[in-house]
């Protein structure tokens, strides 16, 4: 091999090399690890290390109009995306979503608990999504400990975000997971996270997100004892009012607990709101 081509030989192995640790290319190899099981057929993809999922929408053709038009692709962001999630109870909302022409997308931020880490790694797939065309303005949605991220990532970024909605969503920190447990996520003793809890806790930091006018919406039953209603969607109402945002709606199944019950997961309110915001012009 002559000094040129060792030398361009070289430089593919260092741009390869460079493009797998950016997350933007994996190894076969790493594919089929990466084999994530999704409620609808999508694409998994590494970014810096993180596992994140994309469900796409049929691309439609464009008018001669539309062509000169930069064409923006509302999508919904999941969370959390762990490795069993999302999961076959999305799978119907999901293909409402798609019908409707809103991708899915996702990004395993690992146990952060909202934490400052999780948001970096929630910033990898914000700026994925935008470099390949999708709109600047997602809808979130957080099931479970994923209100946490989706909304820690919200007030981060109010002029990011087209609305948020969630399914028994933590909102407090206190509640859940507690302080003792997620201080190790933020690198901080627990008495340190509870001495900046107002820098840090989601429900304390909505001034911003009702400043910016985001709409709201949560479904939560009324006897959850593993993410109690009233310190968590009921408690997230009542400070958004407070901070004078959009009046949120929060919908409270009668006898409903932190469960996977059907209603939780075919809520038409629910499917509605996403998919009015995120195609609504912004």
């Amino acid at each position: 091999m002559n000094k040129r081509l060792a030398n361009s030989f070289t430089f593919s192995v260092l741009i390869l090399a460079t493009l797998c640790i950016a997350g933007l290319l994996i190894t076969d190899s790493q594919a089929q690890d990466l084999g994530k099981k999704l409620p609808l057929e999508g694409e998994t993809i590494l970014l810096d290390g993180s596992v994140a999922f994309i469900i796409p929408v049929e691309e439609q053709p464009q008018s001669a109009v539309g062509q000169a038009q930069r064409m923006v692709k509302p999508w919904v962001w999941y969370a959390p995306t762990l490795p069993n999630l999302p999961g076959s109870e999305e799978r119907w909302m999901f293909e409402r979503f798609v019908k409707a022409g809103v991708a899915i997308a996702g990004i395993d931020a690992g146990e952060s608990y909202g934490s400052p880490r999780g948001n970096r790694v929630f910033d990898r797939l914000y700026a994925e999504m935008i470099r390949r065309g999708y709109a600047e303005k997602p809808i979130l949605l957080g099931r479970s400990r994923g209100g946490l991220q989706t909304l820690s990532w919200a007030a981060e970024h109010p002029d990011q975000v087209g609305g948020w909605a969630g399914i028994y969503p933590v909102c407090n920190l206190e509640s859940y997971p507690g302080l003792d447990r997620a201080a190790g996520a933020y690198g901080l003793t627990a008495q340190q996270l509870k001495d900046r809890l107002i820098e840090f806790n989601p429900i304390d930091r909505m001034s911003k997100l009702a400043a910016a006018r985001v709409p709201l919406f949560a479904i939560h039953g009324d006897v959850d004892k593993v993410v109690p209603l009233e310190v968590n969607s009921g408690l997230l109402k009542e400070v958004y009012n407070r901070a004078s945002g959009p009046e949120m709606e929060l919908i409270v199944p009668s006898g409903q607990g932190h469960n996977m019950w059907e209603g939780f997961f075919r809520c038409n309110q629910l499917v509605n709101f996403v998919i009015n915001h995120a195609k609504a012009d912004k």
